[in-house]
């Protein structure tokens, strides 16, 4: 199995950007197609961004297309979520996921690894 660890969160102001970086050990990450999905308060888990195994392929949430950018670096085990013109609508626990097939799901049912999550806070 694999084990993530999200780091890069905080508090910003709107407009403002943050990077997520998602730190993978265990099994080899190159092995597994990966996501960022978010949760905010009262709100169910939200798909926001996935790439493939070899990050040739990503695939994200219409509202944030155009500011987030989701990346990855097999050398380093880590895959990054670049936001930028962060917004309050963002403000959320963000989560990296791992998937053992090569599909982006955008199902949050279909990973088969979490991190613990990191909170995002988006002032006005």
């Amino acid at each position: 199995q694999v084990q993530l660890v999200e780091s890069g969160g905080g508090l910003v102001q709107a407009g403002g950007s943050l990077r997520l970086s998602c730190a993978a050990s265990g099994r080899t990450f190159s092995r597994y197609a990966m996501g960022w999905f978010r949760q905010a308060p009262g709100k169910e888990r939200e798909f926001v961004a996935a790439i493939s195994r070899t990050g040739d392929s990503t695939r994200c949430l219409g509202s944030v297309k155009g500011r987030f950018t989701i990346s990855r670096d097999n050398s380093k085990n880590t895959v990054y979520l670049q936001m930028n013109s962060l917004q309050p609508d963002d403000a959320a626990v963000y989560y990296c996921a791992a998937d053992e097939t090569p599909v982006m799901h955008t199902t949050a049912g279909l990973y088969d690894y979490w991190g613990q999550g990191i909170q995002v806070t988006v002032s006005s």
